[in-house]
């Protein structure tokens, strides 16, 4: 959960913020909001998967709930926008930091290049996946925490408060506000991460509630922290429209050797995030060729456990990216679509409970019904500022969900009897 959520957001998206809300108290505002959204969303999704505990996600959520089109259209999502495209953004990212550290290598080089060295890592026997992820995971929290302790330990400090003043409150409420929940929610994404690999958990049931909510409360904490120490240490106008804002900030946190200190640790970092969900992600392709005939090829395991096939198919597409689009179409595009379907995993929540309210359920999202329709309003006030203000990119968002749903009319001619199985468990 750590590993999936903290990673590139954290690192570049502060810069799109402080241009349009020039307030400490509204940008730390923004990063509870978004982390309040992402916890009633992971209570959500932990009722569900404890409730039916198969790896997917939304794949195996909305399939179950609503129809198995929907449910394939989300796994398709999240195949290509929740996984493969958050990874190259990682890389990305990782480039554009490691050119702090050494200037004359080329961002594109060294993101193919990372990609290219952690996906043999992950092909191995699963064991090897899950103590590699718990090491990286433990590299990019001790980073996270020696920001903060360099930024609480540094002598340049900001004249930025962190308390209400007059205008805050219209900030808060104004469209600005909703367009840079975008970022952070970016920012926060994989706060569902443990639901797609469910079906590999000891005690769903236990461990899926307390990993969303423990993983997602940790993270929320980070994340106001690791602002503050940003906005307090660095002037608002050096940051502004920055991509690499944790370079901006490197050399007020750590003097003349800021930038080359700061690069090195954000690349150790990445190096989590990526692994993280080049994990994950192939799990959903498994779950999808589990049950349509047409994709079978793809749901193959080797005999430690690793998805072999689905975990190359990942690396295609994030090769894909890396050479074809621009860090922030990557992003916008992602997110728009990645929230749709969050939206209606979450509205799954009332639907499953009207629809089959005999179902045992181990654990029931805490604070049902506030906690769910808080989750449905912010989405639904982010994604209707997001379509006016980028109408093209959520375009692309849709067009997206469509071809998933085409891939679907083309690969179901001749279910499996996994499909027929998990249809009338």
């Amino acid at each position: 959960m750590v590993a999936n959520i903290v990673g590139t957001g954290i690192f570049t998206s502060l810069g799109f913020q402080v241009g349009v809300l020039p307030s400490g108290f509204a940008i730390l505002m923004l990063w509870l909001v978004g982390g309040i959204c992402a916890m009633c969303g992971a209570f959500c999704y932990a009722e569900l998967a404890a409730a039916m505990p198969r790896s997917g996600g939304e794949y195996h959520f909305l399939g179950r709930i609503y129809h198995p089109a929907l449910g394939f259209m989300a796994g398709w999502i999240s195949a290509t926008a929740g996984f493969a495209a958050p990874v190259a953004l990682a890389a990305m990212a990782f480039g554009e930091y490691l050119k702090g550290v050494f200037p004359q290598v080329s961002p594109v080089v060294a993101s193919l290049a990372v990609v290219c060295i952690v996906t043999p890592l992950l092909l191995g026997d699963a064991k090897f996946g899950s103590r590699f992820q718990d090491a990286s995971t433990l590299l990019k929290v001790a980073l996270i925490l020696g920001v903060i302790v360099a930024g609480c330990l540094g002598g340049n400090s900001q004249s930025v408060s962190f308390m209400p003043h007059l205008g805050d409150g219209k900030l808060i409420a104004s469209a600005p506000f909703a367009v840079s929940l975008i970022y952070v929610m970016f920012a926060y994404s994989g706060w569902n991460a443990s639901t797609y690999i469910a079906g590999e958990v000891r005690n769903p049931s236990r461990m899926i509630p307390l990993s969303v909510g423990v993983g997602t409360l940790v993270v929320v904490v980070l994340y106001l922290a690791v602002n503050a120490v940003f906005l307090r240490s660095t002037p608002m106008a050096e940051m502004d429209g920055k991509v690499q804002v944790a370079l901006t900030a490197g050399p007020h946190l750590f003097g003349e050797a800021g930038t080359r200190i700061m690069s090195g640790l954000i690349c150790l970092g990445l190096v989590s995030t990526i692994s993280a969900m080049m994990w994950i992600g192939p799990r959903v392709t498994v779950a999808m060729g589990e049950d349509l005939h047409g994709l079978r090829w793809f749901a193959g395991k080797n005999p430690g456990g690793t998805p072999v096939r689905a975990t190359l198919v990942q690396f295609g597409l994030v090769c894909v990216f890396l050479l074809s689009a621009r860090f922030d179409q990557v992003l916008t595009c992602a997110q728009f679509v990645l929230q749709l379907c969050s939206f209606l995993t979450v509205m799954g929540v009332f639907v499953l409970r009207m629809k089959q309210p005999e179902l045992e359920r181990p654990y029931r999202t805490w604070g049902y019904p506030i906690t769910p329709l808080i989750f449905l309003a912010v989405t639904v006030w982010m994604l209707w500022h997001l379509v006016s203000s980028k109408p093209m990119e959520s375009l692309i968002g849709l067009g997206t969900a469509a071809s998933g749903l085409l891939l679907y009319l083309i690969s179901s001619n001749k279910p499996t009897s996994s499909a027929t199985h998990h249809e009338t468990r």
